[in-house]
């Protein structure tokens, strides 16, 4: 069996809620090997999604938060690679926004497991962006920048510089903070890469220092 890693793909394409809308970049992330792999929030661009997947068999398709953004070709992506969508029920009314009453096929729990090759992603319950936005964490897992070591895809949880959107419908920032706080910063290693749903990969040892001046803007 190979090593698994991560592929990053980059896309473009709205994002809409509360009557607005906004042009984003979306992180789109895929980890596995040669023959399977796992897709986490695969945004805009089902053709490049199941161009970058190829041949290989989907494990999962799991999905950090229900934001239209991140889940709107999750069905489309499903039709052309396969693999069951998961995503937590406690995001529900976001997806039914975007796909009415065809339900995604596994809800995601707090400490489920994933396992694609060599490695275990395991699910971190992290609301405050949404109500089931959700991180996935493992232990050691290698990028084309890093041999091996903790990752966190955090969706829109965690960027570089600060927590996720809140303010909007169904999002609150006093939560998002607790559940950085609770989940990410005392719970894991400080080296561990955080892949965001937008923007630059961070760490979670660069982010915990500003947890105190986040809570000042509350």
């Amino acid at each position: 069996m190979s090593q698994a890693r991560i592929e990053h793909l980059s896309t473009s394409g709205a994002f809409a809620l509360d009557g607005g809308s906004w042009e984003v970049d979306n992180n789109v992330w895929l980890v596995g090997d040669d023959q399977e792999v796992i897709v986490i929030d695969p945004a805009h661009d089902s053709d490049a999604v199941a161009a970058a997947v190829g041949e290989r068999q989907v494990s999962a398709i799991l999905l950090t938060h229900g934001h239209n953004d991140h889940v709107s070709e999750a069905l489309a992506v499903q039709r052309a690679v396969g693999g069951r969508i998961h995503l937590n029920p406690e995001d529900a009314m976001l997806w039914e926004q975007v796909h009415g009453h065809t339900a995604p096929d596994v809800d995601i729990t707090d400490g489920d497991t994933f396992t694609v090759s060599d490695v275990r992603l395991t699910a971190i319950h992290t609301p405050g962006h949404s109500p089931g936005s959700t991180c996935f964490y493992s232990e050691d897992l290698a990028d084309e920048h890093h041999s091996g070591g903790p990752v966190l895809f955090s969706g829109d949880t965690l960027f570089q510089g600060g927590p996720g959107a809140t303010g909007r419908s169904y999002s609150s920032y006093e939560l998002i903070l607790d559940s950085i706080e609770g989940r990410i910063f005392n719970d894991l290693p400080e080296e561990t890469r955080v892949h965001t749903g937008h923007g630059p990969t961070t760490r979670v040892g660069d982010e915990k220092p500003q947890l105190e001046e986040w809570r000042k803007q509350a």
